[in-house]
């Protein structure tokens, strides 16, 4: 009598173990489906600000601003892998006109500070006469955001397939968990 009761409180424990760890995983794929994005930074065109193989957590319902760290789907003008994601920094906004003149950037004719270029690279461009932002003008259409990455020589971004619209946006980067040493909010 002893061990049919056991038996069955085992099966029980397993039933509700199975339930549970199906109730988990349900939460978690509705999570990363519909709420936030899991995402590994690939490529250099973020540093030094994020580096290669960092990973990532996107709201995929936040609002954004300028300067706002986002990913996105890779543009088809990128000629990139189909599926392929990137991680840049929104500039413009729809409507803004951007103006890139001497390594300053302008939205709207008001100068944009950007104290995350301050870095190596820059400083190695401007010791050898070169900009580090090439100039341009740009008009950026409604509807649509002009996105940048932070190295500036190496990045692919709107310099190079144009503005990209709200729908290619996956979510704005709210938090870098890896590696350990470099977690961070945003």
């Amino acid at each position: 009598m002893k061990k049919e009761n056991n038996d069955e409180g085992w099966g029980s424990f397993f039933r509700e173990l199975i339930v549970m760890l199906a109730v988990v995983l349900g939460i978690c794929y509705l999570l990363l489906t519909f709420v936030i994005s899991n995402d590994r930074v690939s490529g250099n065109s973020m540093q030094p600000n994020f580096e290669g193989n960092e990973r990532l957590i996107a709201s995929r319902h936040s609002s954004f601003k300028r300067n706002d760290v986002v990913v996105l789907y890779a543009p088809k003008a990128a000629r990139d892998t189909p599926g392929s994601v990137y991680v840049k920094r929104v500039i413009g906004m729809p409507g803004d006109k951007i103006v890139s003149k001497n390594d300053k950037l302008y939205v709207n004719g008001k100068l944009l500070p950007e104290p995350y270029l301050e870095n190596d690279y820059k400083k190695a461009d401007n010791a050898i006469g070169q900009t580090y932002t090439t100039n341009f003008t740009y008009q950026v259409p409604k509807g649509h955001y002009w996105v940048m990455g932070d190295h500036r020589d190496i990045s692919k971004d709107s310099r190079r397939f144009g503005p990209i619209t709200r729908k290619a946006i996956i979510g704005k980067v709210v938090l870098r968990y890896w590696p350990l040493n470099k977690i961070q909010t945003f």
